[in-house]
């Protein structure tokens, strides 16, 4: 089965082959939306950034024209290099996940569109333009508009999880009793050892809204708020 890329149509027969010209073309477009991806992340003050998406798109670009001329030169039947650039955009992206001293897992979604990224160098190297562009402005709606729409879902959730830092252990039935009395179950307190030394108590608390009024009324943010009033509460935060 054939099919004409749309946008290689319209850019006439030469965008299709594997020239200088399409050469600069592909690197060209796998560059800019790599780097807007780039840009997206860093300006959310995320670890990868510019240079490490362009650089990761331009491996899987470059992959894929060297696959393709040594297709149309040789007896090689599939892109071994593209493969191996996936394996290893999967390897550097699983290494850009942390895990803070909050036990919050930090940097899966960077991860994921770094991984996103390289294939996306590929299609551009590949010469599949509309692909390109169609998965670039999923991925970027992905990123900038979603989180929007996740938070607002996730204030609608019964069950979250805190970050907790008390100033005494002692206080820790204080807050179950408060907690209860506002209309929610805890479902589990773990202790968190990364702030032994610290003074502080800390734990991770998931909790499980049960009361009519907090349900219909209010959200994760309001309920951490509140919390935050008590005496003896050092800190606490609505964990991802």
């Amino acid at each position: 089965m054939i099919i004409n890329d749309p946008l290689a149509v319209l850019m006439g027969e030469w965008s299709s082959q594997l020239n200088i010209y399409t050469i600069f073309l592909r690197i060209g477009i796998s560059m800019l939306f790599s780097a807007f991806l780039g840009t997206e992340r860093s300006s959310k003050r995320h670890s990868a950034g510019l240079r490490t998406f362009i650089i990761v798109s331009l491996a899987g670009t470059v992959a894929m024209l060297t696959d393709t001329f040594l297709m149309a030169q040789t007896d090689i039947n599939l892109p071994l290099l593209s493969a191996a650039v996936v394996i290893g955009g999967a390897m550097i992206s699983g290494n850009s996940v942390l895990y803070s001293s909050k036990s919050q897992i930090k940097g899966l979604t960077t991860s994921a569109a770094l991984w996103a990224c390289g294939i996306l160098g590929i299609t551009a190297g590949a010469g599949m333009y509309t692909v390109t562009l169609i998965s670039f402005v999923a991925i970027i709606c992905g990123l900038s508009l979603f989180p929007t729409i996740e938070h607002g879902l996730k204030d609608r959730f019964n069950h979250f999880e805190m970050h907790l830092e008390l100033k005494n252990k002692n206080n820790l039935q204080d807050f179950v009793t408060t907690v209860r009395k506002l209309g929610m179950v805890i479902d589990d307190i773990e202790s968190n050892p990364a702030y032994l030394n610290s003074g502080l108590s800390v734990y991770t608390v998931s909790v499980r809204i049960t009361g009519k009024e907090l349900k219909k009324y209010k959200k994760h943010k309001e309920i951490i708020e509140a919390l935050s009033t008590l005496e003896y509460v050092y800190h606490i935060e609505e964990m991802d």
